[in-house]
């Protein structure tokens, strides 16, 4: 059995419907006089301060409900029932030095490793010298920098990537010190909770896969109260977590009940000795009582029976704790009143403070969305100066070379996916190597090493959310989702979890993120699975910034900048242009690159304005050139970057032509045409001479067959019609 592990058989104290009996621990009943000798083993003093700790955890659930009755709070989330739990474990674990991603039932956590009530209430009354999001995230949302207790988020599960993400990153640093913007303990691990029914989430099992594989210093702590709001233990999953992972091979499990502060205390600190010690990954299965319901939304007299809840309170771990510090002689009832009391009041002080601290100012909302939320970006760059004898790269090549560039000028950029390394360690030597699906990750392996340039599940989750968790310290990894009609499994790691890490922690957290995207159709044989665009759904999250280069140089320059842009972005290549001889151009010079947010003026005219973007620039521009012959002079506006994009160019360029048409490969409806539409006819109304026109997909998706594709994609010839009805108006 490996160490830490508990003895029993699976069926020990298990109930007819699968859940575990909650009045048997799963080791047996201890005797008072084990308990006695069990707390021997441990300073008074210590037991003392985690017996006051865990009071004053529960005082503050008890304070923030008041408050909330009273409208000075204004969402509450219990935590009680698992403070015992907690405060024992926290004393093998170091803030600072350790890194934390807890959940919302941490709440004794995060007081043992440092950070105080009063900052606690500063957050459940929403000031603005909340220390972990400045009054922009509910009560129990951690975050704390220097302790490194990474900002939380809501979504239950997934913060169990970016752990593993960070974990990884741990690992990787440990042997390139000295980097810019990271630091790394020798024996550090990462500490990652979750409740039982978050562990239904898919992102979980994925995290799960790559600690184990990897062999990670990762500790995961499974809080089990038996409910997830209301839902039983019974009704999500077959057999308790406990059981359900053994399969993992390198995972250790520890079963613990969160009423027995010695269990805790000791089990807690062996499993978190075998990981620091590099031993693999751990799990700590620790049963603890839910006595207050879910949330002040919620009211668990409706779905759980008197009987049950009067059984669980006979074991409330603070009550046992305290009658196990009274027979052990550590404290008498007085003493254990006294320290009761002294929480409350301490909790009183806290929300006097916190009421009287200052709101935030509605003025500030906008902050921390971006590294530069509000800047204006810099000038856009001249292009390169011609030079015949420079070898013409098309995107695909040019992308790769300035990945090669971009790698050897900095150890913290790591390029991981699906099939982008070149081949297996062992058989390099032997292969030509693939280097992705397009080969425009080709050789990175081979020159970088497979510490920097690596394979991932095919998990699309995973892979960015990995990314979230290295991003967090510090690296600038660059993962590649394969295509991006498989994107959407990782839209709650790239919306929930990336594009709000900034804001959400009112500028303490960053993710510095570049994910590569494979994007777009006009393949021939592409179909749905291969063909889709869709950058208007990222466009409408904050805290994004989206490329879309259409030729060569562009995409260096912006890849250039998107590394240095300190927040997530959204990379997207397209597929058609990858080989395109049209779009191919020298290698910019070194030092050359293209802001975000600085658009790009492809061919001048006078009659009417065409913005675009893509693949579709090219289009726009033959369409130009058959739109001169009959003498309409087209304007082609390239914005190159979606999020931000450039309205300072197509308000200058509608200015002078007065009609603006905009076209773009994605769906008609809800394309982000309509934003640019909506923006020229709300900021440049006055300058229309003619209702501003799109050019867009049929609202399909994208056929398989050449001439149902071509029916459903604008075409050279839509454009040129949708052109000369415009100019006639």
């Amino acid at each position: 059995m490996r160490e830490g592990a508990v003895a029993g058989t699976a069926a020990a104290g298990r109930q007819p419907d699968g859940t575990g009996d909650r009045r048997v621990p799963p080791a047996g009943r201890r005797s008072r006089r084990s308990r006695r000798q069990a707390l021997a083993a441990y300073d008074r003093d210590e037991l003392v301060a985690d017996f006051r700790l865990a009071c004053l955890s529960r005082a503050l659930d008890d304070r923030e409900i008041i408050l909330q009755k009273q409208s000075r709070v204004f969402f509450q989330i219990p935590v009680s029932g698992h403070e015992i739990a907690l405060a024992a474990v926290a004393h093998a674990l170091r803030p600072g030095s350790d890194w934390f991603f807890p959940y919302y039932r941490d709440r004794a956590l995060v007081l043992a490793l440092g950070v105080s009530p009063t900052a606690m209430l500063l957050q459940a009354v929403g000031s603005a010298d909340d220390p972990a999001s400045g009054g922009r995230q509910m009560p129990c949302h951690w975050g704390d920098a220097a302790r490194h207790i990474v900002t939380q988020s809501s979504p239950t599960g997934s913060q169990c990537l970016p752990a593993v993400g960070c974990a990884e990153a741990g690992r990787y640093l440990a042997r390139h010190r000295q980097l810019p913007g990271t630091s790394v303990e020798g024996d550090e691990l990462t500490y990652v909770s979750l409740g039982e029914g978050a562990v239904s989430e898919g992102e979980f099992w994925e995290s799960l896969n790559t600690a184990c594989r990897l062999h990670l210093p990762v500790l995961y702590l499974v809080a089990d109260n038996g409910y997830a709001i209301s839902v039983r233990a019974a009704d999500q999953a077959p057999a308790p977590v406990w059981e359900l992972v053994r399969g993992f091979r390198g995972l250790a499990v520890t079963r613990m009940d969160g009423w027995d502060y010695a269990m805790c205390r000791e089990r807690g600190a062996k499993a978190v000795a075998r990981v620091r010690a590099g031993e693999g990954p751990g799990l700590l299965h620790v049963r603890v009582t839910r006595p207050y319901s879910h949330s002040a939304a919620d009211s668990q007299v409706k779905y759980r029976a008197a009987g049950e809840l009067a059984a669980e309170a006979a074991h409330d771990p603070i009550d046992t704790f305290e009658r196990q510090l009274l027979a052990a002689g550590v404290l008498d009832a007085e003493q254990a009143a006294a320290i009761r009391r002294a929480a409350v009041e301490e909790t009183m002080a806290g929300a006097d403070e916190a009421l009287g601290a200052p709101r935030p100012d509605p003025a500030t909302v906008t902050r921390h969305v971006l590294a530069q939320a509000n800047a204006t970006p810099g000038p856009a760059p001249a292009p390169p100066a011609p030079d015949p004898q420079a070898e013409m790269l098309v995107p695909a090549d040019a992308i790769r070379q300035a990945l090669h560039e971009l790698m050897a000028a900095d150890e913290r950029i790591r390029v991981f996916g699906e099939d982008v390394a070149d081949a297996d360690d062992e058989v390099l030597d032997q292969v030509e190597g693939k280097g992705g699906v397009f080969g425009v990750t080709r050789g990175l392996q081979r020159r970088f090493g497979s510490a920097r340039c690596y394979n991932t599940p095919l998990a699309e989750s995973n892979i960015v959310g990995r990314g979230v968790g290295q991003a967090l310290r510090g690296l600038r990894p660059c993962p590649e989702i394969q295509f991006f009609d498989y994107i959407w499994p990782a839209m709650q790691q790239l919306r929930s979890e990336a594009a709000t890490i900034r804001w959400r922690s009112n500028g303490a957290f960053s993710c510095p993120l570049v994910i590569r995207v494979a994007v777009g159709g006009y393949l021939t044989g592409g179909a749905i699975w291969h063909s889709q665009s869709g950058e208007s759904i990222f466009a409408h999250t904050p805290g994004l910034l989206i490329a879309f280069p259409s030729r060569a140089r562009d995409a260096v320059g912006l890849l250039r900048s998107a590394f240095e842009a300190g927040d997530p972005v959204l990379f997207l290549e397209h597929k058609h242009l990858y080989r395109q001889r049209s779009a191919a151009d020298p290698m910019p010079p070194p030092g050359w690159s293209v802001p975000f947010g600085r658009g790009t003026v492809v061919r001048p005219g006078r009659h009417l304005t065409v913005v675009t973007w893509g693949a579709t620039v090219a289009l726009s521009a033959q369409a130009a050139e058959l739109l001169a012959a009959d003498g309409v002079d087209a304007e082609i506006i390239d914005l190159r970057t979606i999020s931000p994009w450039d309205r300072d160019l197509v308000a200058e360029s509608v200015a002078r032509t007065s009609r603006l048409l905009v076209v773009h490969e994605d769906t008609l409806t809800g394309g982000f045409g309509a934003e640019v539409a909506a923006w020229v006819t709300e900021h440049c109304f006055w300058d229309l001479d003619a209702p501003v026109t799109r050019v867009a997909a049929t609202d399909t998706f994208v056929a398989y067959a050449p001439t149902l594709e071509n029916a459903i994609l604008p075409q050279v010839d839509d454009v040129v019609a949708a052109a000369n009805r415009l100019v006639r108006v």
